[in-house]
């Protein structure tokens, strides 16, 4: 039975729960993917260290569905390189490259050094706002956010409210590393070449480093300060700022 319009996006999300509480992250993904209360979704993807998993599930069951890839145009070339590689061995057809307004960035980061001074202004500028501003097309959007990856996704479900308009979507809530580790090796997935060097966790080049055996894997992302989200995943609608003890 179709829920009442009138509903508000947390007593949707929590309906849409309940529906699909029992379904595997495929299942959640193909039902939503056709299920009116959800509405137009996206696949967000930084073509990162575990992107290809949902990608894979994305190609078995849409490959047209729409892929926003955030290119904040300080990505490590390898990373530009994947995503190329990804596209074309998984047949996505409709992936939509975002990036910041150009005339924004002229204004904001004329001579590309904004990271240094403020990496919250630059995530702002380079992925933050362009995200929303190609999200506003969209009823939902799909995520890789995990239980496993912080205290304060803990209790992650499969669908919860992103601001006041929006569905988020995230499949392998309940997924474990091993879970991650096992779907690649079974479907012969490509990794992404940076991790083989030392980086579980991959964002722009400039604020991404290397860890060490034994640190946490998100460690190298903004290394040295307090800084632990780029800012694209709310809670109650506001950009989650947390610290190095709830890393996300």
């Amino acid at each position: 039975m179709p829920l009442d319009p009138g509903l508000s996006l947390a007593d949707r999300a929590a309906h849409l729960n309940e529906r699909y509480r029992n379904h595997a992250a495929i299942s959640v993904m193909e039902l939503a993917l056709r299920d009116h209360d959800v509405g137009e979704t996206a696949l967000v993807s930084s073509f990162g260290a575990e992107s290809v998993v949902l990608l894979h599930m994305a190609s078995v069951l849409d490959a047209h569905l729409p892929v926003l890839f955030i290119d904040t145009q300080m990505l490590f070339p390898e990373t530009l390189a994947y995503q190329a590689e990804l596209a074309d061995k998984l047949g996505l057809t409709n992936i939509q490259t975002i990036r910041a307004d150009e005339a924004a960035v002229e204004f904001d980061d004329p001579d590309g050094t904004l990271h240094q001074f403020s990496t919250d202004a630059c995530c702002a500028l380079r992925k933050t706002v362009p995200l929303e501003r190609a999200l506003s097309r969209y009823d939902a959007w799909i995520t890789g956010r995990k239980r496993f990856q912080a205290g304060t996704r803990a209790a992650l479900e499969f669908f919860e409210p992103d601001g006041e308009t929006r569905l988020k979507i995230n499949p392998l809530a309940m997924w474990g590393r091993e879970d991650i580790e096992d779907y690649m090796v079974n479907n012969r997935l490509p990794r992404h070449p940076l991790v083989a060097k030392g980086y579980p966790s991959i964002g722009c080049a400039p604020c991404t480093s290397p860890v060490k055996p034994g640190e946490d894997p998100r460690a190298g992302r903004w290394r040295g300060s307090a800084k632990t989200e780029c800012g694209i995943h709310f809670i109650n609608g506001k950009p989650v700022r947390i610290g190095k003890e709830n890393a996300a």
